[in-house]
């Protein structure tokens, strides 16, 4: 069923008053101008990485059918590949849904499907490639999120020398370029964007620059200067002036972020993925905010490297993936300052985007972070897990072998409902 949201933070944030597949990656955590699939899902799409000599080799949109109503359940329904390899990696919708924006770290790529005219089969609608020079030198585009009219995009590096500073970029939903809000002094990383529209507040992180996550893992992690080019804070911002309000330090690079959902929940969870750190983010009562650690995640001295996390939508379990163990731990944060880790299990070699639907009852696991990542301290397993939840313990349902299929590395996944779109055919890319 096609609802408009409008409240996300009370409505999103990264965690997202009303969510909808997003970017990050479930229904609970996308924008609040976004509407939302508050029925059973038909599709998961999934951004995949192409592996050379594994099939066409090319990234794709992969279609998964996910309704067991359906006789497409657990098959792959349809795959559009787009050429080549751009280390594919997040994407969103824009404000209708009708559009699907995703993108590539490595030469910025980014391209937009339709997916209105035919939701098992999305098709290639256009193809963004000077993303870099029209954003004045902004790489890596990596968070899409819907606003009205537009999406804002964050971006990883720069052109100028690689590194982590970076920018807000903002684009029309006809892919005309708006502008370029670059990230202030003392945080200038980027990573993940949310927004909490009944606080008028805006929440951003910070991760690292095209020289570090282009490297392999193993060689990375042993380069102890490199090591330090990674965010350290998040900042604060009005959200109608785009105007940085706060700079919040946060040790480690938080990465996702995820708004309770529920009204009066003025508070916000990230995890850390160096010190593999649950932190949150607290409104005050003078309206300010306050960052604090509140629990470790696995055993930090390992790194499991937390990666995505995803809020239920009545503000109660978060779910935590870490990469390097292929562990999902599940924290009651029902009192948002003391979490309890209440379950946790294997669910891969490696493991990375989780994606839950909105009634919370199907949870969706998918493998790759990143090529040069993936399979360096462990086996290099590529899947996608789908699971039911019932409040106590996640149970399998079905998979799909990426590697079996010769498709590639799925890494950010959205959804999709046959029913959705009553407008009919979706409208040109045009103003």
């Amino acid at each position: 069923m096609k609802q408009s949201w409008c409240s996300f933070f009370w409505a999103v944030g990264v965690g997202l008053m009303l969510g909808v597949p997003g970017v990050w990656a479930d229904e609970t955590c996308q924008s609040p101008y976004l509407p939302k699939v508050t029925g059973h899902e038909d599709f998961v799409y999934v951004w995949t990485l192409g592996i050379e000599g594994l099939g066409d080799g090319s990234d794709k949109l992969v279609t998964i059918g996910a309704n067991s109503k359906r006789p497409d359940y657990g098959r792959v329904v349809a795959s559009v590949s787009v050429g080549g390899r751009h280390e594919a990696h997040h994407g969103g919708f824009t404000d209708d849904r009708r559009f699907l924006w995703v993108g590539g770290l490595d030469d910025s790529a980014i391209y937009v499907f339709d997916v209105a005219s035919d939701p098992a089969k999305p098709r290639l609608a256009r193809t963004i490639e000077n993303f870099v020079d029209e954003t004045g030198g902004v790489i890596g585009p990596h968070t899409f999120y819907a606003l009205p009219g537009r999406l804002l995009i964050t971006g990883l590096s720069n052109a100028a020398d690689n590194g982590g500073k970076t920018a807000l970029v903002e684009y029309s939903n006809a892919g005309r370029y708006i502008r370029t809000i670059w990230l202030p002094k003392g945080a200038e990383y980027g990573y993940d964007v949310r927004v909490n529209a009944n606080l008028n507040r805006m929440l951003t992180s910070s991760f690292t620059g095209r020289d570090n996550y282009m490297r392999r893992l193993d060689e990375l992690l042993a380069d102890g200067e490199a090591m330090q080019r990674f965010g350290n804070t998040m900042v604060v911002w009005d959200y109608h002036a785009r105007k940085p309000l706060q700079v919040l330090a946060v040790p480690g690079a938080p990465l996702e972020i995820r708004w309770a959902l529920q009204p009066r929940h003025y508070y916000a969870f990230t995890s850390t993925a160096l010190t593999s750190k649950l932190w949150g983010v607290f409104r005050k009562d003078d309206g300010s905010f306050e960052a604090l650690e509140l629990a470790d995640i696995g055993d930090p001295a390992k790194i499991p490297l937390p990666v995505d996390i995803s809020l239920s939508s009545d503000d109660r379990f978060l779910f935590v993936d870490t990469f390097l163990d292929g562990m999902v731990r599940v924290f009651d944060v029902s009192n948002p300052r003391t979490p309890e880790l209440v379950y946790e299990r294997k669910i891969g070699s490696q493991v990375n985007m989780v994606s839950q639907s909105w009634d919370g009852k199907r949870v969706y696991f998918t493998s790759s972070l990143l090529a040069n990542w993936d399979g360096v301290k462990n086996e290099d397993e590529q899947f996608l897990r789908a699971f039911r939840w019932d409040g106590k313990e996640l149970t399998p349902v079905f998979e799909v072998d990426f590697r079996e299929q010769k498709l590639g590395r799925p890494h950010i996944m959205r959804f999709g409902q046959v029913d959705f779109y009553r407008g009919g055919p979706s409208e040109a890319l045009s103003e």
